[in-house]
């Protein structure tokens, strides 16, 4: 999957982990990879930047298997963002799926 796709829908994915549960960092990188190839070094400066639009707050918890965890709670600004993306999202997809299923017809 390309860079840009990827940089578009993965705060979208962030949010929408955060939407259930909070999670630490490591944690978010690990359960999005199963789906989409990425970095720590992709999902860390996308963290800082959400914190610092007010998306999410951070506290951090000890941790059991180690050090103390950083974890990400989504506010009420990241649940209202989330679902503006969301239905951006739903409308973009269904666009593209609509152009390339007429695309197909023609072919």
């Amino acid at each position: 999957m390309s860079t840009q796709l990827k940089k578009g829908a993965l705060e979208l994915c962030v949010l929408a982990l955060l939407r259930d549960q909070d999670r630490y960092g490591y944690e978010l990188a690990t359960t999005i990879s199963e789906e989409i190839e990425v970095t720590l070094g992709t999902i860390y400066p996308l963290l800082k930047r959400i914190k610092e639009v007010g998306y999410v707050s951070t506290e951090v918890r000890e941790s059991a298997d180690g050090p103390a965890r950083k974890y990400y709670h989504l506010t009420a600004a990241g649940r209202a963002a989330f679902a503006r993306s969301l239905d951006e999202w739903t409308r973009f997809t269904t666009s593209i799926n609509t152009m390339i299923g007429a695309h197909d017809d023609q072919g």
